[in-house]
């Protein structure tokens, strides 16, 4: 194409995906900063090319249900070691599972979901704060965490608390939301 860029030039359309990807990161704001902006049509970088929605859509459908890992007998040290394994073949084979009969009060789980929507709700500004691709950081926020490697970035946010190894968080560095009263 003379005079511009031809649009099937793969090395062109790569750059400006980069170039759209970094943009979107550079703004801190996550996806909810972009329907919060007034945005109209989705960005590019979030729509799935139409031959991988195809080829999806050629699979079977199966009933597929999450392994679900059951601690009501945690404490019989029999069972500790079947609920060990269970959790160890789910982590190996599928990469999750859902825990049932923990011990943690409905009201503990309403309230990370109340902590976790009012960060969501709050100003792009304090968000901003904890916005980070840094995996050290214990607390992080951002958007799509595989973005710079994935074909498409996922249309998601995400806050990580990270609360491994010995040392305790220190509460200040948790979102006033996230904090416990």
């Amino acid at each position: 194409m003379a005079g511009g860029i031809d649009a099937s030039d793969n090395e062109h359309r790569v750059f400006d995906r980069m170039q759209m990807l970094k943009a979107f990161d550079e703004t801190k704001a996550g996806v909810k900063g972009l329907t919060d902006s007034g945005l109209l049509q989705i960005p590019e970088i979030f729509v799935r090319p139409p031959d991988e929605v195809a080829e999806e859509s050629t699979y079977i459908k199966t009933q597929i249900q999450v392994p679900v890992i059951d601690l009501s007998e945690i404490e019989n040290s029999d069972m500790r070691k079947k609920i060990v394994e269970e959790a160890r073949i789910a982590s190996e084979t599928w990469g999750f599972f859902q825990v049932v009969n923990h011990g943690i009060p409905q009201t503990v789980l309403d309230g990370m979901i109340e902590a976790v929507r009012g960060f969501n709700d709050q100003d792009v500004a304090e968000k901003k704060k904890y916005y980070s691709r840094d995996n050290t950081r214990r607390v992080r926020f951002n958007s799509s965490y595989d973005l710079f490697t994935s074909r498409t970035a996922s249309w998601k946010d995400s806050l990580t608390l990270s609360f491994s190894g010995l040392d305790p968080i220190d509460e200040d560095e948790l979102p006033p939301s996230c904090r416990y009263y």
